[in-house]
């Protein structure tokens, strides 16, 4: 009886000692975390209108939580609310949301959750239309996985080493980004085993249900499991993305829209009607009397970008270029430096304009007017990132005229003359880059600075 005694001691004594951790500790170890520096900036009400709900309110593993936490993440956006569990409920999602509120989030955190790490193959695909978006959004999911303890992300697009990502995929992969026509050359050479994919995601799914990407995006699917879940996320919804809500493809979708009379919202739209020739002049003078974090410039040819791009330089302001016609490996050496602040200005064509999320570009300049609605509202939306304010400038000439009207009656939107001076509280907000190499004058919010 004294050892049945002992026995029962023993085991109430080990219960006791393992919720310790529980009752000393509780939220204790977010205290450990290396949390980014908090931005203080304001934000517009379509990041900031929630219902109040916490990332821990999704029972999400505790890594994965460090790791959102880590992000700088500190509560779901609307998106996220809406989409995190019915994501993690496996139901498929037809979402619409203005770019730069955090889609990326709302997708990879119910994906990342749900990898399981006892099984090597791959569990999820996430779907882009650019390079550099594949490259953005598997930084994120490889920055927010880091506390999960092996989950193994896979960027691949067009333009790199065929046999480099044939040697990964020997390898344990978990979650692959990609673009369209690389991964379906790995499908279809048996090296990327795809039957077993729990959930496919489409980011910037307008652009991938386009002419350019609707039948390999129809292929890869062919590929796919029965049991299959697949997320459809976009700022617009062209005809293209509605026939494929009903097609046999998406099981009863849920529908999240979160466009009402939010597209444009923080951004200052302004005009300046110009010559072709006074447009470099009108350039420059908008760079002396800005206040700019990080501007993007878009031009309309590759041509016109390294043009331009020199033309900047030579007036003595940093820039950086790219297009679509450049290597892949400068492409992505470009954009992680601009990324980085390395500098100021970026000169590029509408390769840039999907999905790509640096939050200190504050000013975007249309050098070339778009010549449609879809394409405006994409660049523009470079800024004004995450709620935060933004101001677009479009410089007009008389050919443009017609396009300016048209756009602003489909985005029933007002695109003003310039005014003399431009009021800072509309685009201007403080933002400490973290990068200790970053261009001086991007750790304060300043005046552009000339470069020595």
């Amino acid at each position: 009886s004294n050892l049945m005694t002992f026995s029962v001691a023993f085991n109430w004594i080990i219960a006791l000692f393992s919720l310790v951790p529980f009752i000393r500790f509780g939220d204790d170890w977010k205290k450990s975390l290396q949390l980014p520096p908090k931005d203080t900036r304001v934000r517009t009400s379509d990041v900031t209108s929630t219902k109040g709900n916490e990332f821990e309110d999704y029972c999400l593993k505790r890594e994965l939580l460090m790791g959102i936490f880590e992000m700088g993440w500190e509560k779901p956006s609307p998106i996220q609310e809406e989409s995190i569990p019915i994501a993690l409920s496996g139901r498929d999602i037809l979402a619409r949301a203005k770019n730069g509120t955090g889609k990326s989030g709302a997708y990879l955190i119910p994906m990342l959750e749900r990898i399981d790490l006892k099984k090597d193959y791959i569990q999820a695909i996430v779907m882009v239309p650019t390079r550099e978006l594949a490259l953005q959004v598997s930084q994120i999911s490889i920055q927010i996985s880091k506390h999960l303890g092996g989950v193994k992300v896979m960027a691949t697009t067009g333009g790199t080493n065929l046999r480099d990502d044939i040697m990964r995929l020997d390898e344990t992969v978990h979650v692959v980004i990609a673009t369209p026509g690389r991964i379906l050359d790995l499908i279809k050479k048996g090296v990327a085993k795809v039957d077993r994919v729990q959930m496919m995601v489409m980011d910037e799914a307008d652009k991938l249900l386009s002419q350019d990407f609707v039948v390999l995006i129809e292929d890869i699917i062919s590929f796919l499991g029965k049991g299959r879940q697949i997320l459809l996320y976009s700022a617009t919804f062209p005809i293209s993305v509605q026939k494929f809500m009903v097609s046999s493809h998406l099981h009863k979708p849920y529908e999240i829209n979160l466009m009402e009379e939010l597209t444009l919202k923080g951004i200052t739209q302004y005009y300046a009607y110009v010559t072709e020739r006074q447009k470099v002049h009108c350039l420059n003078t908008l760079f002396s009397r800005l206040q700019i974090n990080q501007s993007i410039i878009f031009c309309n040819s590759t041509q016109r970008v390294e043009l331009l791009a020199k033309k900047i330089t030579q007036l003595g302001y940093s820039c950086f270029y790219i297009h679509a016609k450049m290597m892949q490996e400068y492409r992505n050496r470009v954009f992680h430096d601009f990324r980085n602040g390395l500098c100021r200005n970026l000169v590029c064509t509408d390769l840039f304009t999907r999905g790509i999320d640096i939050q200190a570009v504050n000013v975007v300049i249309n050098f070339d007017f778009p010549k449609n609605a879809e394409t405006y509202l994409h660049r523009i939306g470079r800024s004004g990132r995450f709620g935060h304010l933004g101001l677009a400038i479009n410089l007009i000439t008389s050919e443009d005229r017609f396009n300016l009207k048209s756009i602003e009656d489909q985005l029933v939107t007002d695109i003003k003359p310039i005014p003399g001076s431009i009021d800072k509280s509309l685009y201007v907000a403080e933002f400490h880059a973290t990068n200790p190499n970053c261009e001086e004058g991007l750790k304060v919010t300043g005046r552009q600075q000339v470069e020595p």
